[in-house]
């Protein structure tokens, strides 16, 4: 055990994966959706943004045009159910079988006709079925560079001829703060990570071309060892612009955040509407 929790706490190489798929994970996965259920907490955005965000995205890309809507990494459907009462035909998925659970459940209870699928969202096989695919809240940096490309050639396959892409990236500027640290602590009767005590060592690390690592090795009280790893990339507007020619995506347009606002330098944050 000794030797494997060494091992773990050495800067690994560049997107190695976690030991558990832990979004998925029983006990992680009910933090997980408190969390996005919390417009207070990191892992969610304030009910006053979602609608900011919603009423833009009406704007640029209107329901009685773009009507079929597809919400990739949707959670417990924050998102969905807003882009519902615009008049929108929404599919959702999620790798989360609680996040999907819950917001199908939220939806039979009002009644609207939102399609929730548990699925990976890498696994998607649409074809010229959508009007309008978003992938929000900087999803797309935790993935590596081949699975941002297939992302991306699933995500142009499944858009009708003139719908839109939108998604939002960390910008460099987010990763400016951002220093290697290494702390730790004990989780007496359980935490976020485990439903009983158990050790976190948690490290972050900086890798070349602007990604970095969130990671967190748990031990139990039995001695089991597990490591998770989020890896999170930032982008320019030149690495966006490379990446969607590269799917085959003609015009890009950039804003500063999924809201519309006027793109800034200085921005944290970076939006993109691309067509097909």
């Amino acid at each position: 055990m000794i030797k494997k929790i060494f091992e773990y706490l050495k800067k690994p190489d560049l997107y190695a994966p976690s030991t558990t798929k832990f979004w998925d994970d029983e006990h992680i996965s009910k933090g997980m959706l408190e969390s996005h259920l919390d417009p207070e907490t990191g892992a969610s955005r304030s009910y006053e943004f979602m609608d900011l965000s919603v009423e833009w995205i009406g704007k640029i890309a209107p329901a009685n045009v773009y009507n079929q809507f597809l919400d990739l990494g949707c959670g417990p459907g924050l998102y969905a159910e807003r882009f519902v009462k615009k008049g929108y035909s929404i599919t959702g998925i999620d790798y989360s079988k609680r996040s999907v659970a819950y917001a199908t459940e939220k939806a039979v209870e009002r009644g609207d006709a939102i399609k929730y699928i548990y699925q990976n969202y890498l696994d998607i096989d649409y074809e010229n079925e959508f009007d309008v695919i978003i992938l929000i809240y900087c999803d797309y940096g935790v993935l590596n560079p081949s699975q941002r490309s297939l992302l991306l050639k699933k995500v142009y396959k499944a858009l009708k001829k003139g719908g839109k892409f939108i998604l939002d990236v960390f910008s460099p500027k987010f990763f400016d703060s951002k220093k290697e640290s290494n702390i730790w602590y004990m989780e007496e009767g359980g935490g976020f990570w485990r439903p009983d005590t158990y050790l976190c060592l948690e490290s972050h690390f900086i890798y070349d071309k602007n990604t970095r690592l969130d990671q967190h090795v748990l031990v139990d009280i039995n001695g089991d060892v597990e490591v998770i790893r989020v890896f999170e990339h930032c982008f320019s507007k030149e690495d966006l612009k490379k990446e969607m020619k590269d799917a085959g995506f003609g015009s890009i347009e950039f804003f500063s955040d999924v809201a519309g606002k006027p793109f800034d330098e200085e921005s944290k944050t970076i939006c993109i509407v691309t067509t097909k």
